[in-house]
């Protein structure tokens, strides 16, 4: 698929009120959103596939994050949103700061979730890794491992809703489409876009997650002009996921203020 085509994604749309375009992250879809159903009783809820993920198909070329936030503005053409609020986690993040920066006029309130401006190195010599071991092996060899990161251990033992959700779209998850967006992650750096970005920012970040994104949080919330930081007790990486009420509330807070 041509990644600037957004007539190949699919925009699944519930609630009522001013919009909020909700991006996933790596290796789900759009249902990872689905504990921010409660917000439709006072948003319009826009969520959809990512590249490769869920329903879209899998780009037939290597692609960047800027690719994906040029894709987003084409679905905001394509689906007539003059503004919307926007949130994104890890990937989603990604997405959401480089297309704030860049259509600044498009984004009223963002949020940006569990995510970074630029991987450290390490980071990114783990997403080559990933991406080798999910075209080889396929993504289901990498579930495990990935669950460690996502979530607390006790919450991994409980085998909640959440977490099976996550392991069984893995389990179904495009090897390819997984290591093209392994690799678009591995060549970002949005530290620059930072000072761009003009929408009233809220940074959300599980305390319990690995230590890169809890600077990265900070950084974000330091360098992201006025700027607010939240954290989520006692999460690790999916921390909306892990504790969705929680998270429900201070988004939704955060849209609500005056």
């Amino acid at each position: 698929m041509s990644l600037t085509d957004a007539r190949a994604i699919t925009m699944h749309r519930s609630g009522s009120g001013p919009p909020v375009v909700l991006v996933h992250c790596l290796g789900v879809d759009h249902r990872f959103w689905d504990f921010a159903v409660p917000l439709g009783g006072i948003f319009t809820l826009l969520r959809y596939d990512l590249p490769g993920h869920g329903a879209t198909p899998v780009p037939s070329q290597p692609y960047g994050i800027q690719d994906l936030s040029k894709q987003l503005a084409g679905l905001f053409r394509q689906h007539d949103l003059s503004h919307a609020h926007l949130v994104g986690i890890s990937l989603g993040g990604l997405i959401a700061q480089h297309f704030a920066a860049t259509w600044p006029g498009l984004v009223d309130r963002l949020v940006l979730v569990d995510t970074t401006p630029r991987y450290t190195d390490e980071m990114r010599r783990m997403w080559a890794e990933r991406a080798a071991t999910a075209r080889t092996a396929g993504v289901p060899a990498l579930i495990e491992g990935l669950l460690k990161i996502w979530f607390t251990p006790d919450f991994v033992a409980q085998d909640a809703p959440a977490v099976r959700y996550v392991r069984e779209t893995l389990q179904r998850t495009s090897g390819v489409g997984y290591a093209l967006a392994c690799e678009a992650l591995a060549d970002a750096d949005l530290r620059r876009s930072a000072s761009q970005i003009a929408a009233p920012t809220l940074v959300v970040c599980g305390d319990d997650d690995i230590p890169s994104f809890l600077d990265a949080a900070r950084w974000l919330a330091e360098n992201i002009r006025g700027a607010e930081l939240a954290w989520i007790k006692g999460a690790r990486h999916a921390s909306v996921l892990e504790k969705p009420q929680e998270a429900v509330r201070v988004i939704g807070e955060f849209l609500t203020a005056e």
